[in-house]
């Protein structure tokens, strides 16, 4: 299992693999739909064995586990750049109805100069990382942890209750001394927490799965509601990819949208794309280049998002920067939830890494010194 974490495509072929899968399970197909599944996993096949025949590896676990940023300048800016994203969190909700207080419908509402706030305090997935890797001080460590998993929960978040838990999760692996087994426990305890949380706001968000018209297999019909919601959105993507593959929609605005800042709205709810059910509008990370490209341009956007994650492994093997790893770790998310929607190829994400590069180095810039402001015991 060690070995398979290390791999570049184990974060996007697996993951893919699996949301196929359960959508062959719990969908019965209409006619047409079955070759738009198909090439997702013969795309994830492709990535596997281009890992197997690679050489790009994660660093071996010692020297993860090795990796101590408290009085360092890393450690430094790290903590400066959570306490930026712990400002604008507190700004969020001080200022905008807090959507699991007030109305959990509101969670899409962005007005007033909103948008603008959420798209910093979007980034609170970095602080249990930061409270992991940056301080030995137990209060400040829980309580950016804390912070980080419970301001989602607030706004209805669940891509960031996600990536908060992933990136966490991966954290502890990468700690754990490599004598001793993987810490599982932790691992799933984290996995139940995040599933637990993301089955709930679904259904306050959404409200009842009934009111989704797919043509839902019996496995689905015969789980509960909150494993219901689950199940659709691992199987979403995947559905409404193929649909557009057998429907042959072109359409390249929403690519464009997503690409360039300001262009326009990625909302595919409210316009002429012809999805089965109107309030299931995700449709993998590839959706968009299916729409603008064809299929050949689906399965090129595939291999750009493989080739994205093994420049992020060979940024960590090359260097112990903290932001070096916080690249890998956004990337491994996005590469994980490309079975659901667009998170990479999204001028955000871009610009997350554009600002990890410079804080890196700014990092390098800094006096080679021990730093005093990491919160020690």
């Amino acid at each position: 299992m060690r070995a398979l974490l290390r791999m570049p495509s184990t974060y996007i072929a697996w993951p893919l693999l699996l949301a196929c899968a359960v959508t062959g399970s719990i969908f019965d197909l209409p006619e047409g739909y079955g070759p738009g599944v198909v090439l997702l996993v013969l795309g994830a096949v492709c990535l596997i064995v281009c890992d197997a025949i690679g050489h790009d590896r994660l660093p071996a676990w010692q020297a993860l586990r090795e990796r101590d940023y408290a009085h360092t300048r890393d450690g430094f800016l790290g903590l400066a750049f959570a306490g930026g994203v712990l400002f604008f969190c507190a700004l969020d909700l001080a200022l905008f109805p807090v959507a699991l207080i007030h109305d959990p419908s509101m969670y899409a509402t962005m007005e007033g100069g909103h948008e603008h706030i959420r798209r910093i305090s979007d980034l609170c997935w970095i602080l249990p990382v930061i409270g992991m890797l940056c301080t030995h001080n137990r209060p400040v460590r829980y309580a950016l942890v804390a912070c980080g998993l419970l301001f989602p929960v607030l706004v209805v978040d669940r891509n960031r209750i996600f990536a908060g838990v992933v990136a966490l999760a991966l954290v502890m692996i990468f700690r754990r001394d490599p004598a001793r087994p993987l810490p599982w426990r932790g691992v799933a305890l984290l996995g139940v927490i995040g599933v637990t949380a993301f089955s709930l706001l679904g259904m306050l968000r959404s409200g009842s799965v009934a009111t989704v018209a797919l043509p839902f297999g019996d496995v689905y019909k015969a789980a509960p509601a909150g494993i219901q919601w689950l199940l659709l959105y691992i199987s979403a993507g995947p559905y409404n990819f193929a649909s557009m593959v057998a429907k042959g929609y072109h359409n390249p605005d929403f690519l464009m949208n997503q690409l360039v800042p300001l262009q326009g709205s990625i909302a595919t709810m409210g316009t002429d794309i012809p999805l089965d059910a109107s309030n299931v509008n995700v449709g993998t990370e590839f959706l968009p280049f299916l729409l603008a490209w064809g299929p050949l341009g689906a399965m090129a956007a595939l291999l750009a998002l493989y080739l994205l994650m093994r420049w992020s492994v060979r940024r960590i093997a090359a260097s112990r920067s903290l932001f070096a790893l916080l690249v890998f770790l956004r990337m491994a998310y996005v590469c994980l939830m490309a079975p659901f929607a667009p998170q990479a190829f999204i001028w955000m994400n871009f610009g997350f890494i554009g600002l990890c590069l410079v804080l890196q180095l700014v990092a390098a810039w800094l006096p080679s010194r021990r730093f005093p402001f990491s919160f020690s015991h």
